[in-house]
Formats: C-alpha cells, sequence, structure tokens
C-alpha cells in the first residue's frame, strides 16, 4: 500500500514538474521581465507565456533562487505586485557609481518630506499634508505627481470633497517594496524616553553658568526674558549682531 502512495506521488510530480520546468516557459518569463519598463504583472505574464499565473510565481521564484545560489550581480524580487530585475545590495557600491556619473535629478527634501506623509497617512488631501508640514505644498505635491510617485486616489466626501493622493506602484517599485504595508514602521524612528531626557538635560540651563551683558559687563538671569531695549554706547566697538538685535528690540525703531 506504502509502494502504491509513493508511485502515485511520483507520478503527479512528474506531471506537475514539466510545466513548471519547461526550458522554453522560462527562458520566456526571463525575456518578458527583463524588458518589461515596469514589474511584470504574474497575470499578464500566464496570458502571454499560456500557464497559469501560480505557475509564474513558482518559475520566477525558482529563478530568484538559482540567481541568489549562482552568487550572481543581480536578481529577480517580488515588486509592487510583479517581478522585476535588479541589482543586488552587494553591488550598490558600483551602481552607485554609475548612476551618478550621468546627471540624475534628485527629490529636494522637502518633496522627500511630503512622499513620505502621503506615504504614511494616505489617503490624505493636499491642506492635511500642509497642515502636517506648516507650509504649503501645493508646488511639491505637483512636482510628485509629475514624477508619477503619487496620484489621485478619490474625493473626500466631506465640505469640499477636497482630493484625496496616495502612492503609485512606481513609489513601491523605486522603493523595492511589494506592498504598503512592507514600509518600516514610525515608531523605529522615534526617540526613546532616556534619549529625550537627555536631550531635555541637555537644554537646560546650568545655574553654574555665568552669561555677561557686553553692553553693561552685568550678569544676565537667563531665567527671565533679555532686555535689549537699552542705549547703545558708540563709544564702543559692537558686534553687528549686537547692534541688530538691539535695533529689532525696539519698537519705536521700528
Amino acid at each position: 500500500m506504502a509502494e502504491y502512495t509513493d508511485d502515485t506521488a511520483q507520478d503527479e510530480t512528474a506531471t506537475a514538474d514539466p510545466v513548471v520546468h519547461n526550458d522554453e516557459t522560462r527562458r520566456a518569463i526571463e525575456a518578458i521581465v527583463m524588458v518589461a519598463d515596469e514589474p511584470a504583472d504574474p497575470r499578464l505574464i500566464a496570458q502571454l507565456v499560456e500557464v497559469a499565473p501560480e505557475v509564474v510565481d513558482r518559475i520566477c521564484r525558482d529563478l530568484a533562487e538559482e540567481y541568489e545560489a549562482a552568487g550572481r550581480g543581480f536578481e529577480l524580487v517580488a515588486v509592487a505586485g510583479g517581478w522585476r530585475y535588479q541589482s543586488t545590495a552587494e553591488m550598490a557600491p558600483y551602481v552607485e557609481r554609475f548612476v551618478l556619473s550621468g546627471q540624475s535629478a534628485r527629490l529636494s527634501s522637502a518633496a522627500l518630506e511630503t512622499l513620505a506623509i502621503v506615504a504614511y497617512k494616505q489617503p490624505i488631501s493636499r491642506a492635511q499634508v500642509a497642515a502636517i508640514r506648516g507650509v504649503n505644498v501645493d508646488g511639491v505635491m505637483r512636482t510628485l505627481q509629475q514624477r508619477g510617485y503619487i496620484a489621485e486616489l478619490a474625493r473626500d466626501p466631506g465640505p469640499g470633497q477636497a482630493v484625496l493622493f496616495g502612492t503609485t506602484s512606481l513609489f513601491l517599485s523605486k522603493l523595492g517594496l511589494n506592498r504598503l504595508d512592507e514600509l518600516p514602521s514610525l515608531g523605529e524612528f522615534v526617540p526613546g524616553p532616556d534619549v529625550l531626557e537627555a536631550l531635555e538635560l541637555g537644554l537646560r540651563v546650568d545655574d553654574s553658568d555665568v552669561v555677561v551683558d557686553v553692553r553693561t559687563d552685568d550678569e544676565v538671569d537667563l531665567t527671565e526674558p533679555l532686555d535689549l531695549t537699552g542705549p547703545i554706547d558708540l563709544t564702543e566697538p559692537l558686534d553687528a549682531l549686537e547692534i541688530l538685535a538691539d535695533i529689532e528690540g525696539d519698537p519705536e525703531s521700528a
């Protein structure tokens, strides 16, 4: 009875393996993924090579394992719901040299900050992003939309029906992610209580520290607001910043 079961299992494997291990199918999948501008959808590949999407995923996983075992400089990974070729992390220094040798348009820090807000808070309106950043974000949002990193997802059902934005598959592709839930947790970047306590202690004024007013040579109590409206002695050389501080502190001179 056991021998019959083993033979049956071998027969089932033999009938399934020819599709998965068909050389022409594997080569066709490699070629399609290689020329695809975006991560190749396994459902589309399945239609082109006339196999089930599950078979495409299995072949791609097998290919990825083969590339890793062979120690290639590239890898086949699942990104943004599809498959694509990309360089391995170990080859990043060499790839960076090649990329930086030409012209490349990078996103500004403001654009990266805005993109991060959209990624973690989506769907989110332009006004909500501006409220978080504290500045106008119209220009930055247009840039991100033109680059293809964000897109309009829906409209807020509330008053005004503001447009709600979210990230695109291109965003996932650039970050090498397959789904949004693969984004790193924000908790990893929040400083712990010990760090906050150290920062607070560093900002406190030590009573042993003595600060002297350069105009009067008197000690200054940093627990009280500074008086910068006193007269300026033009017979003594003053630093330009001190003069500016005196002028700005005098409401009549403004």
